[in-house]
């Protein structure tokens, strides 16, 4: 056999494992469409939402992985499913079933969770690197406990005590750039931002917790987050000035004597408080909540069995047309009105009993931070390249976001 394949010649031999390669190809599609159409009868029969779960065992594992390692990134897998099977799909991604669900009423039904069918689930290696008891992955009951023991740390005191200590965290590392102009790296900040971090420990119902606070690690990437929602330079150039610099301006007339902000100074920044979410909406931290079903149920006329995964597309709704007028327009004024928004259809913080408890802190450390910059520097945007980073769990600008900065003389 050896002489034979020796004979036939090297050529020969590749072309007959192009055609082999070719013919396996060939069976793998055409298996592939025959899955897919079983699967849509099955669906429609059994009322059932529609979608592909692909191969046997793998499911679309591979188009996912592909779409990770792609320049569009992971969610991009979910985006072309959404456009086309609708507000509701399902797929089969590492063996499991996974439905996405994309319109308000999904969210409400499943975030509010009245009925208790829903828990929450997280991949399992984040599942294990926080452990089951945390309050990311605890159980209904123990998170309850948990966050009853942990609301005082978020209270309107301690908010206000972190406000000044932020501020000045704040004000000295913004004094570190003395170089006119400067050039930085957005999302390379966090790494300097660690080293103005500040460590709490507290013992409380028997529980020692170490608090890690790094104030500039989490505000730097959020603030990172929040620029990444603007497509061209020409966008992020014009938050400076969009933002209502004026306002920024005259609370920092009125507070030139203070050496730090109050928590009473940042209910005078209304637009920026806009600012904020606006940027939040646009340029979502979490792409999507997923939530187990511990029993059969209904989303959107379709059944939906225990075990399954189901998410809320949180993206995809912050970005609904139905929802948000122009929603692929940088617009803070949209929030004008507090009634302009459909329940559940803002959810950069989560919503219902899991609802972010650092919410209220979240806003305040990145609304000191808005204030300062705003009022110590101008910036302009050196590499208006949009393109994403690859392998990121988050959207990361491949560029890190340089931008050049430059300190306002005499700010009074």
């Amino acid at each position: 056999m050896f002489q034979l394949l020796v004979g036939v010649g090297p050529y020969c031999l590749c072309l007959y494992a192009v055609l082999g390669l070719g013919a396996m190809v060939f069976v793998i599609r055409q298996l592939q469409k025959m899955l897919q159409q079983l699967n849509w009868e099955y669906s429609r029969t059994h009322n059932i939402p529609p979608g592909s779960l692909g191969l046997p065992f793998i499911g679309e594992t591979i188009q996912f992985m592909a779409a990770i390692n792609s320049d569009k990134g992971f969610y991009d897998f979910v985006r072309e499913r959404s456009l086309r099977y609708g507000n509701c799909f399902k797929t089969n991604i590492f063996g499991q079933t996974h439905v996405f669900v994309r319109s308000t009423g999904s969210a409400k039904t499943i975030l509010s969770n009245e009925l208790g069918r829903f828990t929450k689930r997280y991949i399992k290696s984040i599942a294990e690197l926080v452990g089951n008891r945390s309050l990311l992955c605890a159980s209904p009951h123990h998170h309850k406990l948990l966050r009853a023991s942990l609301v005082t740390l978020f209270s309107s005191n301690s908010i206000s005590l972190l406000v000044k200590q932020f501020d000045r965290l704040i004000v000295d590392a913004l004094s570190g750039w003395k170089m006119v102009p400067l050039s930085l790296y957005l999302m390379k900040l966090s790494r300097f931002a660690s080293q103005k971090s500040s460590s709490l420990n507290m013992i409380k119902h028997g529980y020692l917790i170490d608090w890690e606070l790094n104030w500039m690690q989490i505000t730097f990437k959020a603030m990172c987050k929040m620029l990444l929602s603007l497509e061209s330079g020409a966008e992020l150039e014009l938050l400076q000035e969009d933002v209502g610099q004026a306002e920024q301006l005259q609370l920092a007339a009125k507070t030139w004597k203070k050496s730090f902000l109050s928590l009473d100074d940042l209910t005078e920044m209304p637009y920026a408080s806009k600012v904020v979410k606006e940027s939040l909406r646009m340029a979502s931290v979490v792409p999507w909540f997923p939530r187990l079903v511990v029993e059969d149920c209904e989303i959107e006329g379709y059944k939906i069995k225990k075990g399954w995964n189901v998410n809320i597309d949180a993206r995809a709704i912050h970005l609904d047309p139905t929802v948000y007028n122009e929603p692929l327009k940088f617009n803070p004024s949209r929030f004008d009105d507090e009634n302009c928004c459909k329940p559940y259809s803002f959810l950069a913080f989560g919503m219902g009993a899991r609802t972010c408890l650092g919410i209220n802190m979240a806003k305040a450390m990145m609304l000191v931070f808005l204030h300062r910059l705003l009022t110590t520097y101008e910036w302009k945007v050196k590499d208006s390249d949009s393109s994403t980073e690859k392998w990121a769990l988050f959207s990361r600008l491949r560029s890190g976001c340089p931008v050049q900065v430059t300190r306002i003389s005499n700010i009074q």
